[in-house]
């Protein structure tokens, strides 16, 4: 069996295990002086382009065209950025006692994010869900996550004395201006970015994992290991855990109390549920000072993983046609489809 497949049969995110081997190579050999300079401008460069590239990939016509399903898309946005800050919020009572601070602004962090895109929906069709809404609402939640998560960051760390955020102009030059320029560039590179997926994939991860590095050579070079224990992970991993379980078991009751129908509800479960590493990982270092990127971005980081395991086992269970349960614990099931290796 060769070690994709392995992988993937574990539910294991091999794009995910680069990211750590980043982390690894980061503590082993950080940037350091002038390296750590090219590093940093590297990583400015590398974020305008993910954020042009969004742009230039994403469909207006997919957004427009799902605003007639409007309570649908209104349940899962509300989900993204109102449900899980407010969860946020009452995570606090884990810190400092349990969690240090800078893990909590990253959990705070993780919950003003955008839905992913990609796995979002390939979990709904894989589980028999409305895909045509899945496309609509995520692309909807990347679209206003670029605007809507600064300002959520802003406000949550303001309100719970967080770290002092002054990254207004920062936001504009390295996430809207590109982003805009993307939109506006897409009738000419649009057909081409679809025709080769590969280039496009590559651009992304490659510059993800160079963020990556030069985030946690960063952290590396001011002790960022020193900061966290096995226990602290340990509880770290158990808050991802709980918080996704919170969501997931809130979308599945509510859009059921809502009165939507099995698809939907499985639209807005997968898409509600979900949050992006790819948008995350370069919003955080936009928004946070260098020093204290390595250990804000470990909650999203464990949190991808997480979400891709749970909501594979229950997007089988969906795709079963079990009938619904009491409760929203995950089944397992003999097999294992291919997943999303998306971030």
């Amino acid at each position: 069996m060769s070690i994709r497949a392995t992988l993937e049969r574990l539910n294991i995110d091999p794009y995910l295990l680069a990211i750590v081997a980043m982390v690894a190579l980061a503590s082993v050999l950080p940037a350091r002086g002038a390296a750590a300079v090219g590093f940093g401008h590297a990583t400015t460069i590398a974020i305008g382009l993910l954020f042009f590239l969004y742009g230039a990939r994403l469909s207006r016509e997919a957004v427009v065209q799902g605003l007639s399903n409007w309570r649908l898309h209104a349940t899962i946005l509300l989900s993204s950025f109102v449900l899980f800050p407010l969860l946020g919020i009452g995570f606090r009572v884990l810190s400092p006692e349990l969690l240090s601070p800078q893990l909590y602004y990253g959990l705070l962090l993780l919950c003003t994010l955008p839905s992913t895109v990609q796995s979002s929906i390939a979990f709904t069709s894989i589980a028999g869900g409305n895909v045509p809404a899945a496309v609509c609402a995520a692309s909807a939640s990347s679209l206003l996550g670029i605007v809507v998560t600064p300002l959520l960051v802003g406000l949550l760390m303001h309100a719970h004395g967080g770290v002092s955020l002054d990254a207004g102009e920062a936001i504009v030059l390295q996430l809207l201006v590109p982003f805009v320029a993307g939109q506006i560039a897409r009738r000419w590179i649009g057909a081409f970015l679809l025709r080769h997926k590969a280039l496009t994939a590559l651009v992304d991860r490659g510059s993800i994992l160079l963020i990556v590095y030069a985030a946690f050579s960063e952290g590396v070079v001011n002790g960022i290991w020193h900061q966290l224990d096995l226990r602290s992970l340990a509880l770290l991993v158990l808050a991802d855990a709980a918080l996704l379980a919170l969501v997931l078991a809130i979308t599945t009751f509510g859009s059921r109390w809502l009165g939507f129908s099995r698809e939907d509800e499985i639209a807005i479960v997968f898409c509600g549920s979900k949050k992006s590493l790819a948008a995350g990982i370069p919003m955080v270092n936009v928004l946070f000072p260098a020093h204290a990127v390595g250990l804000i971005v470990l909650p999203l980081m464990l949190f991808h993983q997480i979400q891709l395991m749970v909501c594979a086992t229950l997007a089988r269970r969906y795709a079963a046609g079990l009938p619904r349960r009491t409760d929203t614990t995950p089944m397992l099931a003999p097999t294992t489809p291919r997943l999303p290796m998306s971030a």
